[in-house]
């Protein structure tokens, strides 16, 4: 394949990155569309930031909340009308609520488990047997280094991404035969809103566990989402991509 048949062929494949307009989903939205990809980014909490994101990028976004099945069979539903099938997932969305387990609600549980492993089953649920039809798919689940070494004070976060591993291998076994790769991408800490927060003596501390030196940023994770969305990397399927600066490694 040519690289100008390889552009033709991503110019018409739509790619959805859920909670894709912060963060790291941001940045991976930002690299499909200069990829060639049309994208599409959803959200579901913050609207101000969504708008924002939508005028400067020109990506359209979809509000719905990914914990819920229904919402994103009605969401997928609405983005397919719009833009056509979606032949790239790219399931990013997540939240914390951290404590640790003698003082965590069952709430704080939950909410994690559904929104950063449930709506794992969610949206893949939603396109997979369409792409198994179309003969193409690719999903890429956005995994972390706290769910494969564990995090004080995060076991919800911690079971919900090692859940997220598992999912990942067992649908890349289902999809392999039928030309959908399913992979995962396991970030270190990276230089977001949500690890700015943490207190500087702490990031600090952080920081001095990573064999490179610095944080990660968002398009460290932007580009290892390219590499294993291509049409020509459809022989690894079923891998996690540890991006972590060498933080942790297995």
């Amino acid at each position: 394949m040519t690289s100008t048949d390889s552009a033709a062929r991503r110019e018409g494949r739509v790619a959805l990155v859920t909670g894709g307009t912060r963060g790291i989903g941001r940045e991976i939205c930002l690299a499909l569309k200069g990829a060639g990809y049309r994208v599409a980014a959803n959200f579901h909490a913050n609207d101000e930031a969504a708008e924002t994101f939508a005028r400067e990028s020109g990506i359209p976004v979809y509000k719905w909340d990914v914990a819920r099945f229904d919402a994103c069979k009605a969401g997928v539903e609405r983005l397919v009308a719009d833009l056509g099938p979606v032949e790239i997932l790219v399931n990013n969305a997540g939240i914390t609520r951290d404590a640790t387990l003698h003082k965590m609600a069952p709430e704080q549980w939950q909410a994690v488990i559904d929104t950063n492993l449930g709506s794992c089953f969610n949206m893949c649920r939603c396109v997979i047997e369409p792409m198994r039809q179309r003969g193409f798919g690719r999903i890429v689940n956005i995994g972390s280094i706290n769910g494969q070494m564990g995090q004080y004070g995060q076991v919800n976060y911690a079971a919900a991404k090692s859940g997220i591993h598992g999912f990942t291998k067992a649908l890349a076994q289902e999809g392999a035969a039928k030309g959908v790769t399913v992979n995962a991408i396991a970030p270190g800490y990276v230089d977001t809103e949500m690890v700015r927060a943490v207190p500087k003596d702490v990031l600090e501390k952080i920081i001095a566990r990573i064999p490179v030196g610095r944080l990660g940023h968002a398009t460290d994770i932007a580009r290892g989402v390219l590499f294993l969305i291509a049409d020509d990397a459809d022989f690894i399927t079923g891998s996690t991509l540890s991006i972590n600066g060498g933080q942790h490694m297995y």
